[in-house]
C-alpha cells in the first residue's frame, strides 16, 4: 500500500533508498542531534535506514517513516513517522534545521495523526523529548499532546544526563465504537 499525506503546504510519502541523503544528514547535523541523540558510527545510521525501508503495515515492528517534502519547491524537508505497539503509536519528527519555525513540523503532524484515525490498531500517541528541546515540545502541545511523565536523568547525549519528557495524546473512547 502506497503512503501519500497531504496537507496545504507538504506531502509525505514513505522513505524510500533514493532518501539516504536527507536520512544521513537528519541524523548527523550537530544542530538537529544536540539535543536528541550522540553522534552514530554511519554504520548504526545505515542500519537504521535500512530498517524504515520495507513496506510499513499495522504489523510491523519497524518504524513508519514518511519524508516531507514541500509542495512548492519538491524540497525534502525532514522525515515524521511511529512506531505502533501495544496500540500506542510512538511518534517522531526530525527536520532540516532550514525548515526550522516555519510550522512545517506541526503541520505534518497533525496530518499523520489525521491519517491515522483510520488506523483501528493505534489508540493512542506519546512521544519522548529530552528536557531542552523547547521547540518540540511547542509542536506536541499545539498538536493536542500533554506532558504525562517526566523520567529524571533518563538519556545520555555527550555524556550529559538528560530528563526525558514523556508527551500523550490519548484518542476520544467513540472513536473505537463500531456500529451494529
Amino acid at each position: 500500500m502506497a503512503i501519500n499525506i497531504e496537507t496545504k503546504r507538504l506531502i509525505m510519502r514513505q522513505l524510500s533508498g533514493e532518501d539516504w541523503s536527507l536520512y544521513y544528514e537528519l541524523q548527523t547535523d550537530p544542530v538537529i542531534i544536540d539535543l536528541c541523540f550522540d553522534q552514530r558510527s554511519e554504520t548504526d545510521i545505515k542500519t537504521g535506514f535500512e530498517s524504515r525501508l520495507p513496506n510499513w503495515t499495522t504489523d510491523s515492528e519497524h518504524w513508519l517513516c514518511l519524508v516531507i517534502i514541500e509542495k512548492e519547491s519538491g524540497n525534502k524537508v525532514g522525515i515524521t513517522g511511529f512506531n505502533l505497539a501495544d496500540g500506542i503509536a510512538e511518534i517522531g519528527y526530525l527536520l532540516l534545521p532550514c525548515f526550522h519555525g516555519i510550522g512545517y513540523a506541526t503541520e505534518s503532524l497533525e496530518a499523520l495523526l489525521a491519517w491515522t484515525q483510520n488506523i483501528d490498531e493505534v489508540n493512542g500517541y506519546n512521544a519522548v523529548v529530552t528536557k531542552g528541546n523547547i521547540a518540540s515540545e511547542r509542536v506536541l502541545e499545539k498538536c493536542g499532546f500533554n506532558l504525562s511523565k517526566i523520567e529524571q536523568n533518563a538519556y545520555k547525549i555527550r555524556g550529559q544526563l538528560y530528563d526525558d519528557h514523556i508527551y500523550t495524546l490519548q484518542l476520544k473512547s467513540h472513536r473505537k465504537l463500531t456500529v451494529k
